[in-house]
């Protein structure tokens, strides 16, 4: 059939040249149309859950609203994992769903169930799902700048900006950040209404009451009906202070009587700082989960171009962390590599084979085979990135190609001398049918063999999964492409175009024959010293494994840093945009050839898509080219040097990442893990739990390469405790309701309706007097209504007292837990945490129902590793399966298949050699390796087999053959490895991901070869 079908190709050679000029319109097509993106999206199918209950502690979050919508969420289909957290005011409860879950009937799903909870949760607690968006999201940030204050500026983000953003196509929020938002405030003198008999309840209910329209039907004039309207909304503070509380002795008295109307801030848990200027108000735009990042971006770009002119004079809008530059630099990086690579495989080929159309014959599929891979990229929904671009090896894709044009023009040649003639054209054609078939079987089952090496790729799962599968697919595609070309395009572009007369041997390929035919010859005399002597190098070098040290995957520059900050948890919002401000004015002074601007995120923003504490600060730099540094040659030396110089900032902590990587870490691990590893503490008793995961960070603190280790913070946050006394309220008459009625809306302050300006609606909240509640004996003064007209002092009524209280409370799974965190520098990650493991199983006893687990980045690596001791069995099964069915020969499969053993030492010296560290890039560069290493022995193999098939005794057909197919053999490997140079020297954004899975391959060529 296969010889059937390269015999329609060289006959029909002018309709296959159209099918590959389609296949050349159509690749075009899909990558011009193609998604594109930085690295893969490793996020999990999650919903986030927010309730903001206004005014409640921790442990009453805890209690009222994150434990029953935990219980309410349990045991929905195909439900992995529940987590939430629980802070002042805050509940996010994350549920994730298996990877192959739709999230909108995921979503579906939760919308459920909360509404069935809803009636147990407090009046005021109302869940909402956040964005469907994903660690990824984050696309671009909108600073506002100009002449307005905090609050302008807030009001023309909300209500001018973020509207027109929601509209762009691909975005599933614009979540804001910083500034003040507006709010209408009465603030109540207790004692004018005190002194009038007039409690907090009759403001709240006279402004509920005298705000709000009325329609009254219509009115019949003539053959035309009128509507009928009442108007009553409030619309200035001029209306908010004539509102009429009750009438004495037929005056009025209006709210202006017993309060002063002004607008101001909303209370807030977040804020912006930026440019060590002080406080700024931002917008995140976040990418809907499935968009084309770099798509958006763009659209988003347009758009604000568009906005720019609706603004006041000198009003503008500044981009900062563009994820389009991280995708155009990480893509121009794969590009680039692809590009030097594809070059460097057209130099070898016509080095070796020293005939130009013969080189240009074998170099066509390489873009026609990438166009197939694109093509596929395209219907299987494969965005182009760095992962999926970055195991394309142009040299593989030829192997093929140059096993069948390498043999056609060699029997071209020996046709022409044992004829000493030219030949016809239907014997030219004949030998380039036979030529092509005489390799076939090796050329197609080493295409194949390559093949099923990646096929394994496909089986990974989780996040490596998610990274790797996408190349392995890619690759796969690419390889199918180069294998359907090798017996269609490839004979017929040699039918029209290869007239060899004589072959021209490559000087290249001269000096190797002069050396290699003694020392083949040589071995063939000692072969017991030759097998014994390369057994004792694969020994050897499989004994320098456990030296390499492992890692999940080389960090990705993304050109910025992240530096996660930490304070005493009793922080006020004022002081942390103090200090936040401070740390940036430090940085730009101490850094100002390595920064080029930064800003830090405080607190959690308005969609608490990242629920922080005030105390807890993102600083954000963006950082300059590399080459204008002055105080460091590279990333990771920066780094050191702007923690040394945090060191120098009194009372905070600090932990350096990178914004995605620190985004990734808490969505895929949970909020808090945003290191490298995270240990979980899980047990019951927040005191104990505080305690232990003192003492191992203490631990963790003396093992070797720790690096910003930090302990979640459970307790310190200081706590007035109101606690009613049921006596003293039954006492004077009074309902419990009545008395936390006074505490939220006098001291805490109640939103009882809104303003409505055109599209703006500002909140409309009352309050005591800042005066009348700054302190425990002020509160104590604040008067509660009695039934009989009345009013007791709340210090009369419940005792109150100073305490400490927990900061949040975090779950997993139904079990609270506490996380303690660490990054790693100057080893690998592996042994650091054996290391550390070791040291805290001996040194911290933890109380009976308490338990540790390892996670972040290092869990990912052990579970990478669990699924290569399955993955890389089963690849060598396949490749023996297909030796074992080109040869028919066990003995025969078996000898080829040593190829993997000899090549698997070179990948471990290379990276021995380079200082790489075994991790999951690697791993997949033996598995690519594996594939490559068996397909030169293939074509020897099958070569002496054709020659014994003649007759030929066995010694002189290994000879003949061995120096008959150096070429092909050299070709292949050569190819093979010199297409992964450029990602194995390379430099620029994701280079450090390519960079192990390159040195692997290319090592394990050379030993291979050999």
């Amino acid at each position: 059939m296969i010889n059937t079908l390269i015999r329609f190709s060289i006959k029909n050679r002018f309709f296959v040249l159209l099918m590959a000029i389609a296949l050349l319109v159509g690749g075009v097509y899909s990558a011009v149309n193609l998604p594109i993106d930085a690295i893969p999206d490793v996020t999990n199918k999650q919903v986030q859950i927010n309730t903001v209950v206004a005014g409640l502690a921790p442990p009453e979050i805890e209690r009222q609203v994150t434990f029953p919508l935990e219980d309410a969420l349990a045991g929905m289909p195909r439900l992995l994992e529940t987590r939430s957290i629980s802070q002042f005011g805050l509940s996010q409860v994350t549920v994730i769903f298996e990877d192959n879950v739709d999230i909108y009937f995921a979503r579906q799903l939760v919308f459920e169930r909360l509404q069935s909870a809803q009636e147990e949760l407090p009046p005021t607690a109302k869940p909402e799902m956040g964005p469907v968006s994903t660690g990824l999201g984050e696309i671009y940030y909108l600073f506002l700048d100009g002449p307005q204050n905090l609050e302008e500026r807030r009001t023309l983000m909300d209500y001018t900006v973020k509207p027109q953003l929601r509209t762009v196509a691909g975005l599933s929020e614009v979540n804001t950040w910083g500034g003040q938002a507006k709010q209408y405030q009465v603030v109540a003198d207790p004692q004018k209404m005190a002194a009038r008999k007039l409690s907090i309840r009759d403001v709240t209910e006279a402004l509920e009451q005298n705000n709000q329209n009325a329609g009254g039907g219509y009115l019949n004039k003539g053959d035309e009906q009128q509507l009928v309207r009442g108007v009553g909304t409030i619309q200035t503070r001029r209306d908010i202070e004539t509102i009429v509380l009750k009438a004495q002795n037929g005056v009025p008295i209006m709210i202006r009587d017993i309060a002063v109307v002004k607008t101001g801030g909303r209370p807030r848990q977040g804020a912006v700082t930026k440019d060590g200027k002080g406080e700024a108000v931002a917008g995140i735009t976040m990418l809907l989960l499935g968009e084309n990042g770099r798509v958006v971006v763009d659209r988003v770009k347009d758009r604000v171009l568009e906005i720019q002119k609706t603004l006041p004079a000198g009003t503008k809008l500044v981009g900062e962390l563009d994820r389009g530059d991280l995708i155009k630099r990480t893509l121009g990086t794969a590009i680039r590599n692809l590009t030097e690579g594809g070059l460097l495989v057209i130099g070898i080929l016509f080095l070796f084979l020293l005939q130009l159309r013969a080189g240009l014959i074998v170099s066509a599929a390489i873009p026609l085979a990438m166009l197939f891979a694109i093509i596929g990229m395209r219907y299987f929904g494969v965005s182009a990135n760095l992962m999926s671009l970055g195991a394309v090896d142009f040299g593989l894709i030829v192997d093929g190609a140059v096993i069948i044009v390498e043999n056609i023009v060699r029997r071209l040649s020996e046709a022409r001398e044992l004829l000493g003639r030219d030949l016809t054209e239907a014997e030219r054609l004949d030998e380039v049918f036979e030529g092509t078939v005489e390799v076939r079987q090796s050329s197609q089952f080493g295409e194949m063999i390559i093949i099923s090496a990646y096929l394994p790729i496909l089986a990974l799962v989780g996040i490596e999964g998610k990274m790797f599968k996408p190349m392995g697919l890619v690759v796969i595609m690419a390889l199918v492409g180069a294998l359907l070309l090798s017996m269609t395009v490839i004979p017929a572009l040699c039918a029209y175009f290869l007239k060899v007369k004589k072959e021209k041997e490559s000087p290249i390929i001269k000096v190797a024959a002069r050396a290699y035919k003694p020392s083949l010859r040589w071995a063939l005399e000692h072969r017991v010293l030759v097998v014994a002597g390369a057994f004792g190098f694969f020994l050897f070098c499989t004994s320098l494994f456990g030296r390499l040290g492992s890692e999940f995957l080389p960090q990705l520059d993304e050109g910025s840093i992240c530096v996660q900050i930490g304070y005493p948890p009793s922080m006020s919002i004022e002081y942390a945009v103090e200090r936040a401000t401070a740390y940036e004015k430090m940085i730009l002074r101490e850094f100002p050839d390595e920064v080029s601007a930064v800003f830090t995120r405080i607190g959690r923003p308005e969609v608490a898509t990242d629920p922080m504490l005030p105390s807890q600060h993102d600083l954000i730099m963006t950082l300059k080219p590399q080459d204008g540094w002055e105080k460091a040659h590279s990333k990771d030396k920066l780094v050191e040097k702007i923690s040394a110089a945090s060191e120098k900032m009194p009372g905070m902590g600090v932990s350096m990442t990178q914004p995605i990587q620190m985004r990734m870490n808490e969505l895929i691990e949970g909020v808090g893990i945003r290191s490298e590893l995270g240990i979980k503490l899980y047990g019951d008793d927040l005191r104990v739990l505080a305690e232990k995961g003192a003492e191992i960070g203490k631990v963790l603190r003396t093992v070797r390469g720790n690096a910003d280790v930090a302990v979640e913070t459970t307790d310190g946050l200081p706590v007035l405790d109101i606690d009613i006394r049921r006596e003293a309220v039954a006492r004077y008459g009074i309902n419990i309701s009545d008395v936390q009625h006074t505490i939220q809306a006098a001291i805490g302050g109640e939103e009882v309706g809104e303003v409505i300006r055109g599209n703006a609606r500002f909140p409309i909240a009352v309050r005591l007097d800042e005066r009348f509640r700054r302190d425990p004996e002020a509160i104590g003064r604040v008067t509660v209504p009695t039934p009989d007209g009345g009013a007791i002092p709340l210090a009369q009524l419940a005792n109150i007292t100073s305490t400490e209280g927990p900061v949040q409370i975090s779950r997993e799974n139904g079990s609270r837990r506490v996380v303690i965190q660490s990054n790693v520098r100057g080893r690998d990650l592996g042994s650091f945490v054996e290391e550390a493991r070791d040291k805290i199983e001996r040194e911290v006893k933890l109380p009976v129902g308490y338990r540790l687990e390892y996670g972040g980045t290092y869990e990912n690596l052990q579970s990478g590793r669990a699924r290569l001791m399955l993955i890389v069995p089963i690849t060598f099964g396949l490749i023996f399966l297909l030796l074992f069915t080109t040869f028919g020969s066990v003995k025969q499969a078996a000898l080829v298949f040593t190829g993997i053993p000899f090549a698997i030492t070179g990948g471990i010296l290379a990276l021995l050699f380079r200082g790489i560290p075994f991790s999951m890039s690697a791993a997949v560069g033996f598995i690519a390796l594996f594939g490559v290493a068996v397909l030169n022995g293939l074509v020897l193999v099958s070569f002496i087999n054709q020659l014994r098939a003649k007759g030929t005794p066995i010694r002189e057909a290994v000879e003949k053959g061995c120096a008959l197919r150096l070429r092909p053999v050299l070709m292949t490997a050569a190819v093979a490895a010199i297409g992964f140079i450029p990602m194995a020297i390379g430099h620029g954004a994701g280079a450090e991901v390519q960079k192990p899975l390159a040195t692997v391959v290319i090592g394990g060529l050379l030993t291979s070869t050999l």
